[in-house]
């Protein structure tokens, strides 16, 4: 059901709350953040991590990175893949799930199978940013499931082909 558009809509409409957090040097002193977004149908195991990135999104000014930023969102978003739990639950509740070369930062989270790393942000800012963006994808999800039914459709359309009810465009306000 979750296809790439989709992301990237859902991405848009939490984009406005992520670029204000760039903005806010209590929340973003590098003015920079990576965001990426898991396929949820594509497992551990099943397919090597970097094939199972859906979406990423650069925010900022790239010549003003002071770390990567790119490996911190994928090294979050990958500890989250792996387990299913967000990277602060695997952190203080089950470190014994920690594999060598796994990351220490927090910032990627699990909703309901949808994986989103970032970095860039306060932790706690990553970890908000990237709930948002889930949840907005969780959303674009149902909202294309009601089209679905809507229209009378009893099964997901096949991969591949064109989906008789399409996201919603985003409109952003401003």
């Amino acid at each position: 059901m979750i296809d790439h558009e989709l992301a990237r809509q859902a991405l848009q409409r939490a984009l406005p709350m992520l670029e204000a957090g760039l903005r806010d040097h209590a929340v973003c002193g590098a003015g920079f953040m990576h965001v990426v977004v898991m396929h949820p149908g594509m497992r551990p195991g099943e397919v090597a991590f970097e094939d199972a990135i859906l979406l990423e999104h650069a925010l900022g000014d790239v010549a003003a990175r002071d770390a990567d930023y790119t490996a911190f969102a994928r090294g979050k978003a990958r500890l989250s893949w792996e387990t299913g739990l967000d990277g602060t639950e695997v952190q203080t509740h089950h470190p014994h799930l920690l594999q060598p070369g796994d990351t220490l930062l927090t910032g990627g989270i699990c909703l309901d199978g949808i994986v989103v790393g970032v970095s860039g942000a306060q932790p706690w800012f990553d970890e908000a940013f990237g709930l948002a963006i889930a949840a907005q994808i969780r959303a674009a999800c149902k909202d294309r499931h009601a089209g679905w039914l809507q229209d009378g459709v009893i099964e997901v359309p096949t991969r591949g082909h064109e989906h008789t009810t399409p996201t919603r465009p985003v409109e952003l306000i401003g």
